[in-house]
């Protein structure tokens, strides 16, 4: 399970249930192309993106595709998007400040470098709003830097929104010279919900290389109730047994091992 799939059309998928009889596959892309009787082939790989310097500045889909018109990727490497989260000995506790340039918070309810923090809120109450205000009050912070290790980078991920909000960000970003130190992985409204569920660890992995290399990043999710919807989507349609709300039982573990990847390395690890 987990392995990539491509059918005849091209249209590439993941394998998720493994049965006696069948294989439950949920296809990235769309399925009008599928046929019934068409051949499809094992790639022999687990999903991977591409992660790396060149994905700075750019807007990708959840399978690291570039969507902002700006022709293809110049040097990278390729990260899995599924991996194990570091383990204790390989982390050092949250010692260091992760300044987010809003007064409130940083006195507040300080965030450190490693850790999870959750902006909850009812709608129309701004929670993007601080997200995309510490993106931007990077610039100022980042221009002191004297040092990779210094500088902060940061991921954005979009999923479910609309795609005109997308393109508002990109806009505010760019006209603020933050996208320079920014990526944006989007699986938008009218993206398939595999892709909605997918985008996450993409974004994920995208930035456990600079955490990996020595280096710092921030990664902000707007928002994983969404994630959550798409991943109840996909398994009602495995036939998986549903619990409360129809999600299914492993909703829990869906965030838990995504949100654990986040970590402060330890010195003799890189101390990213």
């Amino acid at each position: 399970a987990g392995e990539m799939v491509e059918f005849a059309s091209g249209v590439k998928g993941i394998a998720l249930n493994l049965e006696n009889e069948n294989v439950g596959i949920v296809v990235f892309g769309s399925d009008t192309a599928i046929k019934e009787g068409d051949l499809v082939k094992r790639t022999g790989s687990i999903v991977d993106v591409p992660a790396g310097k060149a994905m700075l500045g750019r807007v990708v889909d959840a399978l690291g595709v570039p969507i902002d018109g700006r022709g293809a990727l110049s040097d990278h490497e390729r990260r899995r998007v599924e991996v194990k989260a570091p383990g204790i000995i390989e982390r050092k506790s949250v010692h260091e400040p992760m300044q987010t340039g809003l007064k409130a918070v940083d006195s507040l309810v300080p965030i450190g470098r490693g850790q999870r923090e959750l902006i909850i809120g009812d709608r129309q109450t701004g929670k993007t709003a601080i997200a995309i205000d510490t993106i931007l009050n990077q610039k100022q912070m980042n221009s002191r830097a004297t040092s990779e290790s210094e500088t902060l980078y940061c991921v954005y991920v979009a999923i479910g929104q609309k795609r005109s909000t997308v393109a508002q960000l990109v806009q505010i970003l760019s006209e603020a010279n933050a996208l320079e130190y920014s990526i944006l992985v989007a699986a938008t409204a009218s993206d398939p919900a595999p892709l909605q569920f997918l985008a996450p660890y993409s974004g994920c992995a995208m930035g456990e290389y600079f955490r990996d290399n020595g280096m710092h990043a921030l990664i902000i999710y707007d928002d994983l109730s969404k994630q959550a919807v798409a991943y109840r989507q996909m398994s009602l349609l495995l036939r998986r047994p549903p619990g409360r709300e129809a999600f299914p039982g492993d909703v829990f573990y869906l965030h838990s091992r995504l949100l654990e990847r986040a970590a402060k390395r330890s010195d003799q690890t890189g101390a990213g």
